[in-house]
């Protein structure tokens, strides 16, 4: 059985953790095959948003696979080259979270761009109860997403947090019943594909290299991302569009 599952459909990549009977957990083997997945999503031009989700009823990704052969392996706390993909590509991905959603998985989840989640789904970063601390990100990005305090109490804890608290925090976007996850996510997702892809891809690196800048250095690059677009041809045809009231033919150049 594939431990993970690609599949293109129109603009849209739905990548697939593909073992549900270890709750969809990291192995080596796992981590590699995502970030090779992730460089082909990011590589292939026809491809404008991803939808990362979990087989089965029970998780979206409970982590890395502390049972399984992998966790003694020092290359998959870092994700097996994973984290240095994963995050820092250029298309946004849509995380659909339900059930257990813990340590590596909650890492890979927080370097989406969108998190949409299932009442059911439960949110941690156990390491610490491990001897260890999150190796994939999650001590820098979840205080990013959360307050500091909840943030280092989570991390220092190893305690869990529902779907309604991760939504009241900011940790996650949407809550939306189990039924409607993927509906509400391919939803999201069709509505960037009407976005040029330019435009979205240098709003996504504007944020990103913004966000860990002071604010004037921030609206530098954001003044050169926009400085970039409008001299595009998508630009001169969102004008010419928005002027003759039809639809825009985006060109991606």
């Amino acid at each position: 059985m594939e431990k993970v599952l690609f599949e293109a459909r129109g603009q849209v990549a739905y990548v697939t953790y593909n073992r549900p009977e270890r709750l969809n957990a990291c192995d080596a083997e796992t981590y590699a095959l995502l970030a090779q997945l992730w460089r082909r999503f990011d590589a292939d031009p026809d491809l404008r948003v991803a939808i990362l989700s979990g087989s089965g009823e029970r998780a979206f990704c409970a982590g890395s696979d502390i049972k399984g052969e992998g966790f003694g392996n020092r290359a998959v706390p870092g994700g097996n080259g994973l984290f240095e993909v994963l995050g820092f590509q250029r298309k946004p991905i849509i995380a659909a979270i339900h059930g257990h959603c813990n340590g590596g998985g909650l890492e890979q989840a927080m370097a989406c761009d969108i998190r949409v989640a299932s009442p059911q789904a439960v949110f941690g970063l156990g390491e610490v109860r491990l001897g260890v601390l999150p190796g994939g990100g999650g001590t820098q990005r979840l205080p990013r997403l959360i307050p500091r305090g909840r943030a280092l109490e989570m991390l220092y804890t190893g305690n869990r947090i529902g779907a309604e608290e991760a939504l009241r925090l900011g940790l996650v976007d949407h809550v939306v019943p189990h039924a409607q996850l993927m509906e509400k996510c391919a939803a999201i997702a069709a509505e960037i594909c009407l976005s040029p892809p330019l435009a979205v891809e240098n709003i996504r690196a504007a944020v990103l290299r913004g966000m860990e800048l002071p604010l004037a250095a921030g609206l530098q690059v954001e003044r050169e991302h926009f400085d970039f677009l409008r001299g595009t041809a998508d630009a001169a045809e969102g004008a010419s569009a928005f002027a003759q009231k039809r639809v825009p033919q985006w060109q991606g150049r």
